[in-house]
């Protein structure tokens, strides 16, 4: 399950991504608010769950199970904000890890915080430190794009600038 060759490329440009998380926590706000200032016109699709409780692996699997069959993303997002090892217990199950591992799309996990791991960062295609570095992760491509579209948008406006300049020079003499 934690095998290199098995992770997959993320996609470049992503136009639909899932969120698999809690509709209540905070790592959502984290992730709508990263896409919202990195890639706005992102589709964000909200897969909601528990992230933590007895009852959560199982819904985590179900959740998980429910994105696959509806096969509207490019890439998902499992995430869930810091706490305590026993809060992020959930994403320590076998059963989230083994889901994880058979899903046909490429998933990001942004479990906890920096030093916080679970077996689904290892499963996933991909680690993430946090939520937000989750989505960062995940709109790279947009955000490149947009600041290589922005570079040559103030090239050509100085190349019009000196263009304008010299002819009005000549047009002087």
């Amino acid at each position: 399950l934690f095998a290199p060759e098995r992770k997959r490329d993320i996609p470049r440009y992503p136009r639909r991504v899932g969120i698999v998380t809690s509709p209540q926590a905070a790592a959502l706000r984290d992730v709508i608010a990263a896409f919202r200032r990195r890639a706005p016109h992102v589709e964000l699709v909200i897969y909601p769950t528990l992230v933590q409780g007895a009852e959560a692996p199982a819904v985590i699997v179900a959740v998980l199970e429910q994105a696959f069959t509806r096969a509207e993303c490019d890439l998902l997002l499992v995430v869930r904000g810091g706490g305590s090892i026993e809060d992020l217990w959930a994403f320590n199950d076998e059963a989230v890890a083994r889901k994880l591992a058979v899903s046909p799309v490429l998933t990001i996990a942004g479990i906890g915080h920096e030093t916080d791991t679970t077996i689904a960062d290892y499963v996933a295609d991909r680690r993430a430190a946090t939520p937000t570095a989750a989505a960062e992760l995940a709109s790279a491509g947009w955000f490149e794009a947009a600041a290589e579209v922005a570079a040559l948008d103030d090239a050509r406006r100085a190349e019009m600038q000196s263009a304008l300049e010299t002819r009005m020079q000549a047009l002087d003499r």
